[in-house]
């Protein structure tokens, strides 16, 4: 646990992010001057200066707040040290506006029903829930009406593979999963709560989602660690009537399904007749490759540290691995990351920093397409790789073309819950990912924008709209809740 966080802060971001900024409150004279010395400071020693915020001032002394994003931790200790010596600025305090953020966590529970009469208090409570309670015991379907079921999601964890730290455990867990929640929240008005649970064992983990279920309405594993996520996904789906998704598998296979239709629309090329290399196939890469077969797209092969997958080799411990030697691989090639990149038509990066090079890229077909989606750092950067591609893309935020869950999951969560959904199977999934694509439209699609910006307001419902009606078609909607009637006489 302590190596995968050691492991975070030796490849820290190449550029200042607002995530590791800091905020400094200075005083200084109120002269002329002042102001450009310490921007000057700042850049100087690589700060980005974000905020210049006015606390007080006088005609002799003014008092700001600087918030300067920083490459890491140790760069924002080394921008503030050098603040401190510039002469005439004093540093007051200094903050860390994230962790201001998440002070006392950033979620609650609101009260949706006001308690201001003792009328209202035997609604809510004695007697009225007793009410409520025997009318879901007598019909046990009104649950998803009278209860918060029907908009609840529960996000489990064990913290055993958080993005960027590993296996740091169930606590240090809770603010990714929180940030979660907030993203359902906002972006798709789905309440969901963290669950992060004390134990990495297969049967423990199925066993604690099953009872708590009840109280749900669909449940999106997070950060289980490959190959037990697996396990653990396909046990829940058998034995529960609600859908369950590990979000790191099939939402990052949507999201990557979604720019490829639109960066296969640029080049001219169909999904039938390219050659796709996946790097990293771990729950993310095995459920892409799945998902892009199921698209249409035959010649998938797979890499990881072992080398090209095929079809000599055994790896019934890992469905992941499995699945691309058996399924992927047609001309069953073996070796080198450059072997497999021959000729390729798309590059799919779901492992780790430094991984692609340009001698990779030079072996590839014309018109190629780069999804270079290691976080935080990819497995080339696009300065690097632009003069060798046609499109590039990666999971990061300052660059163009984010390929980013959060263009995913909130809207599919949304369509399952509106449909009452007992699963989300293959056309689902491959609904949603038409609908992020569509969302650009024919006018906007360009090498530069083939996703959807994450602050889209469009993509959730489009998604959610476009789940609905699948789960329709395919027969795993629920036609369930109180009549008119019915819900009439419960008042």
């Amino acid at each position: 646990m302590a190596r995968a966080v050691r492991d975070l802060q030796a490849m820290p971001p190449k550029y200042p992010a607002i995530a590791y900024a800091v905020t400094v409150r200075v005083e200084y004279a109120n002269t002329p001057g002042m102001l450009g010395l310490l921007a000057t400071v700042v850049g100087e020693v690589g700060g980005d200066i974000g905020a210049l915020d006015i606390v007080r001032s006088s005609r002799r002394a003014m008092v700001r707040d600087v918030t300067v994003s920083a490459r890491d931790v140790a760069h924002g200790q080394e921008i503030v040290a050098r603040v401190r010596e510039i002469p005439g600025v004093k540093v007051i305090t200094v903050s860390d506006p994230t962790f201001l953020r998440h002070l006392r966590g950033k979620i609650e529970v609101l009260s949706r029903s006001p308690m201001k009469t003792r009328g209202d208090l035997l609604k809510i409570d004695n007697p009225g829930a007793y009410r409520v309670s025997a009318a879901i015991y007598d019909r046990p379907a009104s649950v998803w009406n009278l209860t918060t079921k029907g908009n609840t999601v529960a996000v489990v964890t064990d913290g055993s593979a958080v993005l960027g730290l590993g296996n740091i455990g169930p606590s240090a867990a809770i603010p990714v999963m929180e940030g979660k929640a907030v993203l359902f929240k906002e972006l798709a008005g789905v309440d969901a709560w963290p669950i992060c649970l004390d134990t990495q064992e297969l049967g423990e983990i199925v066993r604690a989602v099953k009872a708590i279920a009840p109280s749900f309405g669909a449940i999106n594993l997070e950060d289980i660690s490959a190959p037990r996520c697996f396990a653990v996904e396909e046990q829940l789906k058998a034995e529960l009537s609600i859908p369950v998704i590990h979000d790191d598998q099939h939402c990052t296979a949507i999201t990557v399904l979604a720019g490829l239709y639109n960066a296969l629309t640029i080049v001219h090329k169909n999904l039938a007749d390219v050659k796709v290399v996946v790097c990293g196939v771990g729950a993310a890469g095995a459920a892409t490759g799945k998902l892009l077969f199921a698209a249409g797209v035959r010649n998938i092969i797979g890499y990881d540290v072992e080398g090209v997958l095929h079809r000599s080799q055994k790896h019934d411990t890992h469905p992941g691995k499995k699945w691309f030697a058996n399924e992927g691989n047609p001309e069953n090639i073996q070796g080198s990351l450059l072997n497999a990149m021959c000729g390729a038509d798309v590059f799919v990066g779901l492992s780790g920093p430094s991984v692609l090079t340009v001698k990779h890229l030079r072996v590839m077909g014309p018109d190629s397409i780069v999804f270079a989606m290691a976080n935080p750092d990819p497995e080339i950067f696009p300065e690097e790789a632009t003069p060798y591609v046609r499109i590039m893309a990666t999971g990061r935020s300052d660059y163009p073309n984010q390929v980013n869950n959060v263009l995913a999951f909130p809207g599919i969560f949304r369509g399952l819950l509106d449909a009452r959904a007992r699963e989300i199977n293959d056309e689902m999934k491959l609904a949603a990912a038409q609908a992020i694509a569509d969302t650009v439209s024919s006018d906007e699609l360009n090498e530069e924008y083939i996703m959807p910006s994450v602050f889209n307001r469009r993509v959730s419902p489009a998604v959610a709209q476009a789940v609905k009606r699948a789960a329709r078609q395919t027969g795993v909607d629920r036609k369930i809740g109180l009549s008119a009637k019915e819900l009439a006489a419960t008042k």
